[in-house]
């Protein structure tokens, strides 16, 4: 567990896998070396928490993977990781966030799954407020009121649609894998079946059977979660639309707007 090992390495404790103390800790983000929810752009492989864990940035993106599938985390949005979830991280660009750590007692209600989350003002503003708890203590009873709160946020909160499903069919599998390591390919349906031994029909009732999506749309889906990746990392929309194989930058910015209702040059910007 890199995240475990780095904490250890700077004398820290990892609050993450602490059974005690106060049943919700909320830690602020940085890049300082040592962080708990170190951020700027760096990578953290396969791990697990025994407390649950939300996390948001407040510029940058974050993706998660874990067995099912990955997903993304862009500003003003939130993730949900369960206890004891196995998941590996990357961050992009990512300067500051919050991190809310919850005991699992406090988890029975809330999703059983991971998943991204809209964040409310009361969520954001009692985040900031429990980062500055004490950690080691119980909550004292307005503690727990509060807490209680942020456990309904969470829970009430309508989830996003930034999720990519992996597929368990081995040839879509492979399928799958390649197109995520080139998201810009030119290859067609056809070619796509041709390189997973299937025909384009099969690869058709497969995506949509194990990913709940057409083939076009996980295609798009994976081009999105590079796209918000690449402009996390402050490349320009001409130099993103044409590593992702759109026709043009207005292609990009349409398939953009379409999904988040906000042009690529804005979109950071007023979510920082």
């Amino acid at each position: 567990m890199a995240k475990v090992n780095e904490n250890a390495a700077h004398g820290m404790e990892d609050w993450s896998e602490q059974p005690g103390g106060a049943a919700l800790i909320g830690i602020r983000g940085d890049e300082r070396p040592g962080n708990q929810f170190r951020l700027g752009t760096r990578e953290y492989d396969w791990h697990h928490h025994l407390r649950g864990q939300l996390f948001c940035v407040e510029a940058g993106l974050i993706q998660v993977s874990t067995a099912h599938g990955s997903w993304l985390l862009p500003p003003s949005r939130a993730g949900w990781m369960p206890p004891n979830v196995p998941h590996k991280v990357r961050v992009s660009g990512a300067v500051s966030g919050w991190t809310l750590l919850l005991a699992p007692a406090l988890c029975a209600e809330l999703p059983a799954a991971p998943c991204v989350v809209a964040i409310s003002a009361v969520l954001r503003a009692l985040a900031q407020r429990s980062s500055e708890w004490e950690r080691r203590a119980p909550l004292a009873p307005e503690q727990e009121r509060i807490a209680a709160v942020i456990r309904d946020e969470i829970r009430r909160a309508p989830h996003e649609s930034l999720h990519v499903p992996m597929p368990s069919d081995p040839r879509l599998l492979r399928v799958a894998r390649a197109l995520i390591d080139a998201p810009g390919s030119a290859r067609t349906l056809d070619g796509w079946a041709a390189f997973g031994a299937m025909s384009a029909r099969t690869l058709r009732r497969l995506t949509l059977a194990q990913t709940g999506l057409s083939f076009a749309q996980w295609r798009q889906q994976v081009r999105l979660m590079h796209g918000l990746d690449m402009l996390a990392r402050g490349l320009q929309v001409a130099e993103i639309s044409d590593a992702l194989g759109y026709a043009s930058p207005s292609s990009f910015i349409a398939m953009f707007r379409k999904v988040f209702g906000d042009s690529p040059a804005h979109y950071f910007s007023a979510r920082g």
